[in-house]
Order: structure tokens, then sequence, then C-alpha cells
């Protein structure tokens, strides 16, 4: 267990956790594999028999790996971390000012979901329209950290992204209903 506390113990850099670069387009599948390897030296099960002090570390240890884990798989979430590690705080609380084009874009696609709520096939044309959107903001998010190391951008336009999802959301929810 010393092992690990000592390679593992007051990490903040959930890339660094996993030894994986830090950008905002990663390989999924290496970051979970990144995953299984760390939780395989930390997980709980491993160290029963352990003090304590070794138990606790471990719990700790593990909590921190799949919290880093969650964070850095979902897309948004992993964009907001790396504008926080970038000295950006998105503002997500406090700013919600958004272009005026996006509010039209937003007030349409709700006034459509009004219109169809009761057409399954109006509904599943919405969302691929709103998920052609977000996937195209999340280009946007992934040029804006990755190439242009512009993180005021990347805030803004994950902002954004956290309304489209929730609306994505409120369409998957009307589809099944």
């Amino acid at each position: 267990m010393s092992v690990v506390v000592a390679n593992l113990s007051g990490f903040d850099d959930y890339f660094a956790l996993f030894q994986i670069k830090p950008q905002f387009n990663i390989d999924r599948q290496a970051l979970e594999s990144a995953y299984l390897t760390v939780q395989k030296q930390v997980h709980p099960d491993l160290h029963a028999a352990g003090s304590d002090a070794e138990k606790r570390v471990s719990m700790q240890m593990a909590t921190l790996a799949n919290s880093a884990y969650r964070t850095l798989m979902n897309p948004i979430q992993r964009g907001l971390y790396l504008c926080t590690k970038n000295g950006v705080d998105p503002q997500l609380e406090t700013n919600t000012a958004m272009p005026a084009s996006f509010l039209m874009q937003q007030m349409e696609w709700r006034e459509t979901l009004d219109d169809v709520r009761n057409d399954v096939v109006g509904l599943e044309q919405l969302y691929g329209e709103v998920e052609k959107t977000k996937n195209t903001v999340l280009k946007e998010v992934e040029q804006a950290i990755d190439d242009e190391k512009n993180f005021e951008l990347a805030a803004q336009k994950l902002r954004a992204l956290l309304f489209i999802d929730k609306f994505c959301v409120e369409l998957e929810e009307a589809i099944s209903a």
C-alpha cells in the first residue's frame, strides 16, 4: 500500500492520476483502462487486511479514482474541469449571459417541442437537430481547449452545452412518454 500512497496521495490532477494527456479530446478506452489499473491498486478489498490507516487511504484513493473517472468520461464535466485547472472559473451559477442567437435557438426548440410533444417522429427529428448542435458545440469546445488554449471561450461554450444537455434530457423524457 505504501507505493500507492506515495504515488497517489494528495492528487488533484485527474489526468496525472490516470497518466493521460490533459486535453479535451481523450481516448475513452485508454481512460477506462487506466481507471481499472488504478482501481486494481487502490480498491479497498485489496487492503482489507491492512492497518486502519491503510484502509482509510485505500478508500480515499478509490473514491478519488471514481470521481476522477466520472469527471473525465463526461465531455462537459471534463471541459469544465480543464477550464478550472487552467485558471478559468466557468461561473456556472453567476454567468447566465448567452449570445442572442443561442437564446433564439433555445426558444425555437422549446416552441417546436410544444408543437410536436405528441408526435414521436417530430420529437425524434427535433432530438436529431439538438444532438447535431450539441456535437458541433462539443467540437468547438475541443478546438478552443486543445488547439487554441482559449479556456474563456471554452467555458462559454460549455455553459451553452449545459443548457443543450438539459434540453436533451427533456426531449428524451418526451420521447419516452
